[in-house]
């Protein structure tokens, strides 16, 4: 029985000493960086929303300040995004039966350019886009479209996150 519990002894100091590697709850490991800089996201798009491309920039610098202990810099970042967004777009997805829209969805798309000065392998472009229904008797605009915003805004700039730095 001795025998027993030493090895289940031995094999719980195993297990609580080997892990994954450096770890925080926003699950991001070891940053190999000090600084990060967000270049101002143009909006592009066919349909413009004045404002959202300034909203964006700040929730994207947000995000990885809140979620890091990197520096926020103007030039010369370890870290870089930069981008444009590319679609702002209002789409009906279900019709009534005399042809007006039961429900509409904005789609927002972000390209994306993430660049890391110290790891070149972690560098990437990739577009981003998610989406918010709402009723097709609703105007989106004031706080509907605010709402509507930070929906998307938090989806995709938690996604541009996970990609260059949490690699989920």
């Amino acid at each position: 029985m001795n025998k027993f519990l030493n090895y289940i002894f031995i094999a719980l100091i195993a297990t609580t000493f080997n892990s994954c590697g450096p770890y925080n709850f926003t699950g991001t490991g070891k940053i190999d960086a000090k600084t990060f800089q967000v270049n101002y996201f143009q909006n592009n798009a066919e349909l413009i929303e004045p404002g959202i491309e300034r909203t964006f920039t700040l929730e994207l610098q947000d995000i990885v300040q809140n979620q890091t202990n990197l520096n926020l810099v103007t030039t010369g970042g370890d870290l870089m995004y930069d981008g444009e967004i590319v679609e702002y777009r209002i789409t009906p997805m279900s019709a009534t039966a005399d042809q007006r829209a039961s429900q509409n969805r904005l789609t927002v798309s972000v390209m994306v350019r993430f660049s890391n000065k110290n790891k070149e392998s972690d560098d990437f472009e990739k577009r981003f886009s998610f989406f918010y229904d709402y009723d097709g008797n609703t105007q989106l605009v004031g706080s509907k479209l605010t709402e509507a915003l930070d929906v998307i805004f938090e989806r995709i700039t938690q996604d541009i996150f996970n990609e260059s730095l949490a690699k989920w």
